[in-house]
């Protein structure tokens, strides 16, 4: 795939400033080639229908600022980008308070679909080839979603609050912001046949190289729960590892790296942690100090870590990008509120 943006700067003066500010969307003549680029999920504004994807090829430091509308004749994206899952050739955008999810083609992002009927989505897990599982803030199940013809076909009675997902051993473990517990569901029966408690504000889950299943929770100060990094069998359910945070931490953005053995977050800056440690970090790999860092990515091609400054939520995100060791490489601007990022 390769958009070119037409325009008259020199890519002499985009190089020039690199240095020095974050690169801002540009006019040049730009080819991004989608085994290179990086989508960047914006947020928007809550109510303010600003939500946009950036795309940005890493070779160049260029930036595409609204990947969607310049894709979609003006098109806007909708209310408050949660998060996108790319499967079967498509990008699923799933738009929180616009109440829906955006399908598009993974070729050239042209809109093919829309997925009505939710109440407050917030991610997409694909279960098998035409059906997947989309979590929800404020209803009281998990919609059931027909991938080939994008309709919401059944539910799964759950808690409200439920967030991100993963697909292990035919069983889908889901975490929970407004409950105790990781809910475990039988893929097969679309049935929760089992619970795990792990405390509250569950915020991350992820699987390991070794088929383990680590969630990641901010804890609650109102019911005196601290934070924790915990470690599960999928197939006993049986917790291996719970390791603790200090009371005032706020971990989230649970992340891997291409290997699948080293987790990253955030938590007063990013944090590193390979799985076969036995305790969490005294300080961060990489320091927020006055920043607000707010969305978090691991490149599989080069391991690079992108973080997100949100700095007043009102203006553009910059984007940071460093090396596995913390060293700073370069940054640029993306759109508001950056969440999140997908790698091709």
């Amino acid at each position: 795939m390769k958009i070119y943006l037409i325009g008259f700067l020199f890519i002499g003066f985009l190089v020039s400033c690199v240095k020095d500010k974050p690169q801002e969307p540009i006019n040049i003549a730009v080819a991004i080639n989608s085994d290179k680029s990086v989508l960047v999920i914006n947020e928007g504004n809550y109510g303010w229908g600003n939500a946009s994807v950036s795309l940005y090829d890493p070779n160049i430091n260029a930036v595409v600022a609204d990947y969607f509308k310049q894709q979609n004749s003006g098109s806007l994206l909708g209310d408050v980008c949660q998060s996108i899952t790319k499967y079967n050739s498509k990008y699923y955008i799933v738009m929180n308070n616009s109440n829906k999810i955006n399908v598009v083609n993974s070729s050239d992002f042209s809109k093919t679909a829309t997925i009505t009927g939710l109440n407050s989505p917030r991610y997409l897990l694909p279960i098998t080839y035409n059906k997947a599982y989309v979590s929800d803030l404020y209803a009281n199940s998990v919609q059931i979603v027909d991938l080939n013809n994008n309709t919401i076909f059944g539910s799964i009675p759950c808690m409200k609050g439920t967030e991100e997902m993963v697909l292990i051993y035919n069983k889908a473990f889901i975490i929970n912001s407004n409950s105790n517990y990781c809910y475990v569901v039988n893929t097969s029966s679309d049935a929760i046949t089992d619970s795990l408690f792990i405390g509250k504000e569950a915020s991350g889950i992820m699987v390991d190289k070794n088929a383990k299943v680590w969630i990641l929770t901010k804890g609650s100060a109102s019911s005196i729960q601290v934070p924790k990094l915990i470690k599960v069998n999928p197939v006993s359910l049986f917790i291996e590892q719970s390791l603790i945070f200090n009371a005032i931490d706020r971990p989230w953005r649970l992340c891997l790296n291409k290997t699948r053995d080293t987790l990253y977050y955030l938590n007063k800056g990013v944090c590193m942690f390979p799985i076969l440690n036995t305790q969490l970090p005294i300080s961060p790999l990489i320091a927020q100090g006055s920043k607000i860092y707010y969305g978090l990515g691991i490149n599989p091609k080069d391991y690079s870590i992108y973080v997100s400054d949100a700095i007043d939520y009102v203006q553009k995100s910059k984007v940071e990008v460093y090396n596995t060791n913390g060293s700073f490489i370069k940054k640029f601007n993306a759109g508001i509120i950056s969440n999140g990022f997908v790698f091709e």
